[in-house]
């Protein structure tokens, strides 16, 4: 299957690189400039992932993440010359995926393009619905792995892509527990120092979704020194 990728790049130079990378992975790839440009190819063409710059003319990609995520849970990375953590964190907040900062090496960007098209369409999609108990239950919450949905007290509840991902490893390994290097590595791929932070942020997002109280949270736990488990109430 050949995958639609849209990069909403300013620099063109910037552009044309992740293209040309992308393109030798048979990725089929759309351009925009900004962010009023990559909402019309949202609605003309089936697009499976974004790539967006964070300082653009008009709408930024803190905004236009937020549109996609109105509409659409495909895997979002932003890469942006914002190095600052709070940076990070906020778009991660406002449900990207992934956070690299330029300058950036046009093989990771296509390493982690791979690594998020294969687990959210492939594994998620694909191989989890042949496996007949695809409904997972834990306290309140039921995930279906079939079609990503989440519901807490039949109330549904939204989850970024990264998001459901943690959770189903989860509620599929009740009670186990996770190290931050370990979660990474079972929805991210490859994992590196600097995706800690990844990590924290998406938990504690996840937290205040499905918690009563995220500052004293009954599912997930976290295991001090060590990582993070679920618990099965």
């Amino acid at each position: 299957m050949k995958y639609n990728i849209l990069i909403t790049e300013d620099e063109r130079e910037i552009a044309e690189l992740i293209k040309l990378y992308l393109e030798n992975e048979n990725y089929r790839v759309f351009c925009a400039e900004d962010g009023k440009e990559a909402l019309e190819f949202l609605e003309q063409e089936s697009i499976d992932m974004a790539i967006l710059d964070i300082m653009m003319p008009g709408m930024d990609g803190y905004e236009l993440t937020k549109r996609i995520r109105k509409r659409s849970n495909m895997p979002i990375l932003i890469l942006s010359a914002k190095t600052q953590s709070c940076d990070k964190i906020r778009g991660l907040n406002l449900g990207a995926d992934d956070y690299m900062t330029k300058p950036f090496d046009p093989l990771e960007v296509v390493a982690r393009v791979n690594s998020a098209l294969r687990r959210f369409y492939r594994l998620n999609g694909e191989t989890e619905s042949k496996n007949e108990n695809h409904i997972l239950k834990v306290g309140d919450l039921v995930l279906d792995t079939q079609t990503l949905a989440l519901k807490k007290r039949d109330e549904e509840v939204f989850l970024t892509p990264m998001e459901y991902k943690i959770l189903a490893l989860f509620m599929k390994n009740p009670g186990m527990i996770f190290t931050k290097v370990q979660i990474y590595e079972n929805t991210c791929g490859e994992y590196v120092e600097s995706d800690d932070n990844t990590i924290m942020v998406h938990i504690s997002n996840l937290r205040e979704k499905i918690e009563e109280n995220p500052k004293n949270p009954q599912y997930i736990k976290t295991i001090r020194g060590v990582g993070y488990k679920i618990e099965n109430r």
